[in-house]
């Protein structure tokens, strides 16, 4: 249900992208009524899947349900154990929408709140990185590089540092981050994927952001 009904947003949400650069100046305000629609509907799913994730997880909480597939528990769950809040659920939900200056603006502010949640971190972190603002990203891996304690997360930092540097042309920078990536954390092919792109392409490597996607 939830796939067709964004598959309608976003395809209304293209075509208006498209038509609206060369619009009268009254076709732009139809269109912007268009944008205010997609905004709101936007919104009341996010509200709707917050209030939703909220009750759900104090059920499991009130019962001591720790896993409903019957997998192994994830290693980067210490780092969420007890900080699950509305405004981290939230700043999931932009940040699934691509909706990063929203994601942003609700990871930093969790943040401010618990300087320790790591894993609102790295959102943080991936949300700039999707936004183009590799910079601001670097910072952060960078920070909770030096900041956690958690082998997995500690990898991730590495590798998406090192996907920045490569993404910079500075291979042998990126080298030496996917190679501290993988010492970190031996079980993560990724790192090693990445290096061998490196080496083989001398410089010349596409940037695949799906290589260093935070966990969900």
């Amino acid at each position: 249900m939830f796939k067709h009904l964004f598959a309608s947003m976003n395809e209304v949400l293209h075509e208006t992208m498209a038509e609206y650069p060369s619009s009268s100046p009254s076709r732009k305000r139809e269109l912007e009524e268009k944008l205010r629609a997609l905004k709101a509907m936007s919104d009341s799913c996010i509200e709707e899947w917050s209030l939703f994730e909220e009750k759900m997880g104090h059920f499991l909480s009130e019962h001591g349900i720790t896993s409903l597939s019957g997998a192994p528990s994830d290693p980067l769950d210490p780092e969420f154990a007890g900080k699950r809040s509305d405004l981290f659920i939230r700043g999931q939900g932009y940040y699934k929408l691509h909706m990063f200056d929203e994601a942003i603006r609700a990871f930093d502010e969790q943040l401010r709140s618990q300087p320790d949640f790591n894993l609102a971190r790295i959102y943080l972190a991936m949300s700039y990185l999707r936004k183009g603002e590799a910079s601001e990203s670097y910072s952060h891996f960078h920070f909770l590089s030096q900041l956690t304690d958690n082998l997995q997360m500690r990898a991730i930092s590495y590798n998406a540092m090192g996907c920045i540097q490569a993404q910079k042309k500075n291979i042998e920078k990126a080298c030496e981050f996917f190679n501290m990536a993988y010492r970190t954390d031996p079980s993560s092919v990724q790192p090693l994927l990445d290096l061998g792109i490196c080496s083989e392409k001398k410089g010349g490597l596409k940037f695949a952001f799906s290589s260093s996607r935070p966990p969900v």
